[in-house]
């Protein structure tokens, strides 16, 4: 928030908003000496004046607008995400719980939003599509921070950025850190299970392939079903989130498929087949395998 933003935005208490309920007989108040507070807070100026369409289709509205939405999720994903890092780095698993529910719930939203895409036929696509260029959803900076944070890391994906010098350094910073799997299978090794010295001290930069050990680790974290093993709580935590995450990535190859076909994607690559070829690098993978011998 900027200073501006400060002082347009007074924070009050419970008793001065009880008094203002009272003076105003329970009426929201109507005046204000400059712009309403809400504008202030939100920056709904800034928000509502992103949308620039290309074409003069009305349907570009929805694909842009959507477009942002998801690019806003994004970000809060990425930011829940962390937090939920740094309680695991702390070895707090409890406090990490509520980072990873928002994530999933984040995730519901998400993927809600591919409903408002829906109407989209090949013939409403190439309505506006030309305008796009080689504009295309694979050269999301934010979507990539997800990935990364989440354990996939494909060091060609940075390249797109590497003219952006702010956000290609942002990315490689979060490319070349410990992802939200990292951490996880570090706490287990912490909390006593065994967790071979080559996976904890590995280059995180490179995508972590599925180990026995982090799978026969997960089993054992599982073998206690009651309420106080935090691990197991935190386990079904990553759970939903990869699986809200695989959802996500579904649904992305179905609005594909509805909207374009097997035609090539805007930014170079075969579309279809690239994002079906993607979905075979699953999330968290030892916390599905490990589920074959609970």
């Amino acid at each position: 928030m900027d200073v501006t933003q400060l002082c347009e935005v007074r924070p009050s208490t419970a008793e001065e908003r009880a008094e203002r309920a009272m003076t105003t007989g329970g009426l929201p108040t109507l005046d204000f000496e400059t712009r309403t507070p809400y504008d202030a807070y939100v920056r709904t100026d800034v928000l509502h004046g992103l949308q620039r369409p290309l074409s003069r289709d009305a349907g570009e509205m929805s694909f842009l607008m959507i477009t942002q939405v998801m690019e806003l999720y994004f970000k809060l994903i990425a930011f829940e995400l962390r937090h939920a890092q740094e309680a695991l780095r702390a070895d707090d698993v409890w406090a990490a719980l509520a980072p990873l529910r928002r994530t999933a719930l984040h995730l519901e939203g998400l993927n809600a939003s591919w409903r408002g895409l829906r109407w989209m036929t090949p013939a409403d696509f190439n309505r506006f599509r030309d305008a796009l260029g080689e504009a295309s959803g694979l050269q999301s900076a934010m979507y990539r921070h997800v990935e990364f944070l989440l354990g996939l890391k494909n060091p060609a994906l940075l390249r797109p950025f590497k003219r952006q010098r702010t956000i290609h350094r942002d990315l490689l910073r979060t490319f070349e850190s410990p992802s939200l799997w990292d951490d996880a299978i570090a706490l287990l090794a912490r909390h006593g299970l065994d967790i071979p010295g080559e996976l904890l001290d590995r280059d995180v930069a490179v995508e972590h392939a599925p180990h026995p050990a982090v799978e026969r680790a997960w089993v054992e974290a599982y073998r206690d079903s009651g309420p106080g093993n935090l691990l197991r709580l935190l386990g079904e935590a990553l759970t939903e989130v990869s699986e809200l995450f695989g959802d996500w990535r579904q649904q992305h190859v179905a609005a594909v498929r509805r909207a374009m076909g097997a035609k090539p994607g805007s930014g170079g690559s075969n579309g279809l087949a690239w994002l079906e070829r993607s979905m075979q690098r699953v999330v968290f993978p030892e916390l599905w395998s490990a589920r074959t011998h609970m």
